[in-house]
């Protein structure tokens, strides 16, 4: 007997697959990662990353500028310093880069876009690893203090949320308490909660010039063999105060995004990293793939997986997608 339900009738034409779609990506789900650049008058291509750019400090404006005009709601920041240390002082320098394209920014843009800025070391040490060093270890307390003093800096400078990254135990609660003695209790936390130690971020390494001196991340970075010890991360990162968590990254850990959101149902980030980018590019340059279906194909899968926000180098791109619909 032929079947009474057949599926297909919904899948007949555009029209009807676009009215019984599930998951929508719209432009507010995306979040435009900008590299900033101390010391140099013209922006600079990226080899590792096709189409994305290092900006100066006079070009980030603009920049920003036309991310707000195609739509999307946000954009975070990362700076690359003229000057590194052992203790990654230029990441809390009022006169940093960052500080500087936030201030930039904001008064130029003011509340027309909301500005995310990274809270790390890596990009300002000497040594690229995430926080203050001791021989070859990694010291996990005295970094808190550096890392409250980058958050509170950036606050100052007048961003709207500050995104700890360095995966150090108890960054979020320090920040927290240094924004909330600082005058800075409505500026929201957006916690890099379950980072891992991953391939993933090679192209991002050579954008901001990160990669450790010597060994690696992983005695700070998660191991992707454990999704319960990143339920415990996000977890402890709720209770130390983050508004917003994230795993990262994205495409290879959709069933992390899609636990965190329904255990927690907090707002959920995803961050679609460096080398995830880069492979869609690269394969699309070699005629693999169609770089749009594929683009639109993995964010959608990252929205249904439960993010709530994408941070993604393709965000300009799949703006202009929308728009064009």
């Amino acid at each position: 007997m032929f079947p009474k339900v057949r599926m297909r009738r919904l899948r007949r034409t555009s029209k009807i697959r676009e009215v019984v779609k599930e998951t929508v990506l719209t432009k507010n789900d995306l979040i435009y990662p900008i590299f900033v650049k101390e010391g140099i008058k013209n922006s600079e291509l990226i080899d590792a990353m096709p189409g994305q750019l290092r900006f100066s400090l006079s070009n980030v404006v603009k920049e920003a500028e036309e991310i707000a005009s195609l739509g999307i709601p946000a954009i975070i920041l990362f700076g690359i310093p003229e000057n590194k240390d052992d203790e990654a002082s230029s990441a809390y320098d009022r006169d940093g880069i960052v500080q500087q394209a936030v201030r930039s920014i904001k008064e130029w843009l003011g509340s027309n876009l909301l500005v995310m800025t990274d809270v790390c070391l890596c990009q300002y040490t000497s040594h690229g690893h995430c926080g203050i060093i001791q021989g070859n270890e990694i010291l996990n307390d005295p970094t808190l203090k550096i890392l409250s003093k980058v958050a509170v800096s950036h606050a100052e400078a007048g961003a709207d949320v500050v995104a700890p990254s360095a995966m150090i135990d108890g960054q979020v609660q320090a920040i927290r308490n240094a924004l909330d003695e600082a005058g800075f209790a409505d500026i929201a936390i957006m916690a890099y909660s379950a980072k891992h130690a991953s391939c993933f971020y090679g192209p991002f390494r050579d954008a901001v010039y990160s990669t450790p001196s010597f060994g690696d991340r992983r005695s700070y970075q998660m191991d992707y063999s454990n999704p319960n010890e990143a339920m415990r991360e996000v977890q402890l990162d709720i209770n130390e105060g983050a508004d917003i968590v994230m795993i990262k990254p994205a495409l290879a850990y959709l069933d992390l995004i899609y636990r965190v959101k329904k255990e927690f149902k907090l707002p959920v980030a995803a961050y679609n990293v460096s080398g995830e980018y880069s492979m869609i590019k690269a394969c699309a340059e070699r005629g693999f793939i169609d770089e749009k279906a594929a683009v639109l194909e993995v964010l959608t899968a990252m929205k249904r997986a439960g993010a709530d926000m994408i941070l993604t180098y393709f965000a300009k791109d799949v703006a202009r997608w929308i728009s064009e619909k």
